[in-house]
């Protein structure tokens, strides 16, 4: 969390709400939506985070497929 707050310039607020359809890849940019003032903006997503959070998803994909597969985790 703190490499993308420093990364990105996000505020503490905006990073916890950070959703993984606000990480837009393929532009290199996060969308921050109703931020400092309830404005949303559009911030810069460093290159040395992108396989980082892309392993994190894989990761955390993978721990959802067990977790259903279990019985558990579906919503």
């Amino acid at each position: 969390m703190v490499q993308i707050m420093y990364g990105s310039g996000l505020r503490l607020m905006e990073c916890l709400r950070l959703r993984v359809k606000d990480i837009d890849f393929e532009n290199h940019r996060i969308l921050v939506y109703d931020g400092k003032g309830g404005d949303d903006r559009v911030t810069m997503l460093p290159d040395s985070l992108i396989a980082p959070l892309r392993e994190h998803l894989t990761q955390t994909k993978a721990i959802h497929q067990k977790d259903l597969a279990a019985g558990f985790g579906s919503v």
